[in-house]
């Protein structure tokens, strides 16, 4: 089948996907076949408009779709002092030229001499034989030495005042302003004027003589060869030519990116080559990624469906994601079979849903996003960020975030809430499995938008919690429940929590085959004695000497100092309440198991208790996410998983923050909120937010919990301009006499102003501007993607 059996599962256990739940006495949904099922509501805009719309590469935390990066950085000018520096070396190597034109440079001949046959000249001065000017050419070598050598002269200090001032910085300021193909047809502009003026002789209509570059290379490899017979060489002659024609074209090609630009064109032409049918711009909608595969029949299938409006943004995203796996796995007949039977309705969902109800937000599920705000534009923000849409995903979830604000600051309508719905989105489309723990009557999202809805303490809930996660292993169902019974206690030793439990789980289970109700665990806690010793002689068997051997060290342990049993069975009586009576695997509710989220993409909520039982739902939460961290650790799962706490108090523990830090190497993450971090114990303010590679801070913090934010971002090098006044003492009498005139018109001093610019290092945010320049409804947030990229903590407007 193409569900592989997905669809047809049922029950309860790890490898069974829950139905959607449904309140008692509601007779279930009758299945219809995927061609007749109702089409989803359409969405806002077309889905072809959705489809095609631009999305350009960004940085991390930007919302892509209609994204246009920014053309430059900055509007860069050169500055004033950088223009001097460019036009004072060239006055000054024009005075240096003409110095050495009229012969007033001392010693300027002394290296021709040193270097040439003394009889090439007239003796004392540097007059070429046969030549009635050292300037003017003769029949003698020297003249053709000399022309030589001036040649050089004009070349050295060329080259040095142009090194001086900066001119090829200058000539890159003017090209790289300009966007290609125009940059490189500038820049070919002016290699050719610049050929024109050394080869003017190539040009028609030329008036000007030519630059003293051939000559110089013609004279000095006439008086080295000591003849004229090389001028006569063809291969010589235009060896020359080209060489230096490539000399004049290599800068310019490198300033106007003649090079990137050529294979720009040249990949384009053999993209067009590969196949003439489908052109690089051709519209999302059409499916062009499947026609460059060569299954056009499944593209021209979706094509109509996407066009006809039977598709919405869940089913485009879907198919995309098992076209990935299809192409992945080399199964692109099956694939073509599906879509071309099913159509838009292929690889649904198991609970059969194709899109959620009563959208909130803006969602993109082409690339995994959803938008919560508007980056703010500022002093801080990169200009790639200014005004631009924040966006959160899988990418950035995988590093876990950090969400800290008080009461009403927003916290779940406009940061849990969007990403909840986002993740439960991309459930639809099988990329994502999402568990969200809040508390009753939180709006996170209808009932319907989820498969699994576990109201703990409600009579009408339909779904149960398992305990122990369907799980197998004695010390790992001990680790989850020590974790969640005492892992905030600091008077408990977790490791003998966990070897207590392991004592009493493992013997029970190798009896009966199961672990025990949470009533029979607190009463074994308790140290019973008709319970551990009815448990004792029902392991009289020698199979079961290992696990004989376990309760026996419990009961040596049992009722001594270090006895971590009754500290549990306290813990565990917190649970073990009338309201709870049913639940935990204590009553006829059908149990759900955590595990199942690692092997399907389910969407989960958990309702913690009603007023009255703060500390069971403190205890609950710490018990999810420990259950989390081992689920998500079975190797091959394909999809993203992510927990979700609207409430994180009390959850934080030391052996917490050691498994928020292993999800981000397991596809998964966290989201951690929290009123204040007063709420965490102080000694892991700082590993906490070592774990988590997002954090945001809510308008309403308190300066203590903006100072752990503060130390987390860290500081940045600023530079700082001091502007500082200073009265100018005339020392002349006239100048003292227009002081005091001016003083008199004006009523002020004659001033100057001394400007300091200095690099100094300042923290990003300080606590003080995260507790009080942080308006309402925004938040300073820093994001990490699970390649290491990383966003600045910037000013978010989360009602943008």
């Amino acid at each position: 089948m193409d569900s592989d059996g997905t669809q047809d599962a049922r029950g309860t256990r790890a490898d069974s996907v829950p139905r959607p739940a449904v309140p008692p006495g509601v007779p279930p949904r009758p299945t219809r076949a995927p061609h007749t099922e109702a089409p989803p509501r359409p969405p806002r805009s077309s889905v072809a408009e959705w489809l095609n719309a631009p999305r350009a590469k960004a940085e991390p935390g930007i919302w892509r779709q209609h994204y246009q990066p920014p053309k430059t950085t900055r509007k860069q000018r050169l500055s004033p002092a950088t223009v001097a520096g460019m036009v004072i070396p060239l006055v000054a190597g024009l005075i240096i030229w003409a110095l050495w034109d009229a012969g007033a440079v001392p010693y300027q001949f002394a290296p021709l001499r040193l270097v040439t046959p003394s009889d090439w000249w007239w003796e004392p001065s540097l007059t070429p034989k046969n030549a009635a000017h050292p300037y003017q050419p003769g029949d003698g070598w020297g003249a053709q030495a000399l022309a030589a050598y001036n040649g050089v002269a004009f070349a050295v200090v060329a080259c040095a005042m142009g090194r001086l001032g900066s001119w090829g910085r200058g000539c890159r300021f003017f090209f790289e302003r300009w966007p290609q193909p125009k940059r490189a047809a500038f820049a070919a502009v002016g290699a050719l004027v610049v050929w024109g003026w050394v080869f003017p002789s190539a040009v028609p209509g030329a008036f000007w003589d030519p630059d003293p570059v051939l000559s110089t290379i013609f004279n000095f490899a006439v008086a080295v060869s000591d003849g004229y017979e090389i001028l006569a060489s063809v291969p010589f002659v235009y060896s020359v030519y080209t060489v230096v024609t490539l000399l004049i074209l290599w800068p310019f090609a490198r300033v106007g990116g003649w090079v990137p630009l050529a294979r720009t064109w040249l990949a384009a032409r053999r993209r067009t080559a590969e196949d003439d049918a489908v052109r690089p711009d051709t519209p999302r909608a059409h499916w062009p990624e499947l026609r460059e595969a060569g299954a056009r029949e499944a593209a021209d299938a979706l094509s109509a469906e996407v066009l006809a409006g039977r598709m919405n943004d869940v089913d485009c995203a879907r198919i995309e994601h098992a076209w990935t796996a299809a192409r992945r796995e080399g199964r692109l007949a099956a694939f073509t079979e599906t879509v071309l039977r099913q159509g838009g309705a292929a690889w649904t969902h198991p609970s059969g849903a194709r899109d959620l109800p009563g959208r909130t937000a803006l969602h993109d599920l082409l690339v995994d996003q959803v938008r919560i705000g508007q980056w703010v534009a500022g002093e801080r923000t990169p200009l790639a960020y200014a005004g631009a849409g924040v966006a959160l995903g899988p990418d950035a979830l995988s590093t876990s975030l950090l969400a800290v604000g008080p009461p009403g600051s927003g916290k779940t309508r406009r940061l849990v809430a969007p990403v909840v719905e986002n993740l439960a989105l991309q459930a639809l489309t099988g990329g994502c499995a999402v568990v969200a723990v809040c508390a009753a009557g939180t709006p996170l999202a209808p009932d319907a938008a989820f498969d699994v809805v576990v109201r703990i303490g409600d009579p009408a809930s339909v779904h149960d919690l398992d305990p122990y996660a369907d799980c197998d292993d004695p010390d790992e169902a001990a680790g989850f429940l020590a974790e969640g019974l005492v892992g905030d206690l600091d008077t408990v030793d977790g490791q003998r929590a966990v070897t207590a439990l392991a004592q009493l789980l493992g013997p029970y289970r190798a009896v009966h085959g199961a672990f025990p109700s949470l009533p029979v665990l607190r009463e074994l806690l308790e140290g019973g004695p008709s319970a551990l010793s009815s448990l004792r002689e029902a392991l009289a068997e020698e199979r079961h000497a290992a696990m004989r051997r376990e309760l026996d060290a419990r009961l040596r342990q049992s009722g001594t100092t270090t006895d971590v049993g009754p500290a549990l069975a306290d813990r565990l009586a917190l649970l073990d309440r009338p309201a709870f009576a049913e639940f935990f695997g204590g009553g006829t509710v059908r149990p759900f198991s955590l595990r199942a989220v690692a092997h399907h993409p389910l969407r989960v909520r958990i309702d913690l208790p009603e007023r009255g039982h703060e500390e069971a739902s403190r205890l609950i939460t710490r018990l999810i996410l420990a259950q989390f961290d081992a689920v998500v650790g079975v190797g091959g799962r394909p999809h993203f998983a992510c927990l979700v706490l609207d409430d994180a108090t009390g959850t934080v523990t030391a052996e917490s923050v050691r498994r928020i830090q292993r999800l981000r190497a397991r596809n998964a993450g966290v989201l951690l909120s929290l009123r204040t971090i007063g709420d965490v114990p102080e000694a892991l303010h700082g590993p906490l937010f070592g774990a988590v590679g997002c954090r945001m801070a809510f308008s309403g913090v308190t300066t203590w919990d903006g100072g752990r934010f503060a130390q987390a971002w860290g500081t940045q090098w600023v530079e700082t301009r001091e502007v500082a006044q200073h009265t100018v003492f005339a020392q002349q009498p006239m100048t003292r006499a227009i002081h005091a005139l001016r003083k008199l018109v004006t009523g002020k001093a004659v001033t100057t102003d001394a400007v300091t610019v200095r690099q100094v290092e300042r923290e990003r945010w300080s606590a003080s501007e995260l507790a009080h320049a942080v308006p309402p409804g925004h938040a300073v947030l820093s994001l990490t993607n699970r390649k290491g990229e990383y966003a600045p903590p910037l000013l978010v407007d989360l009602r943008g």
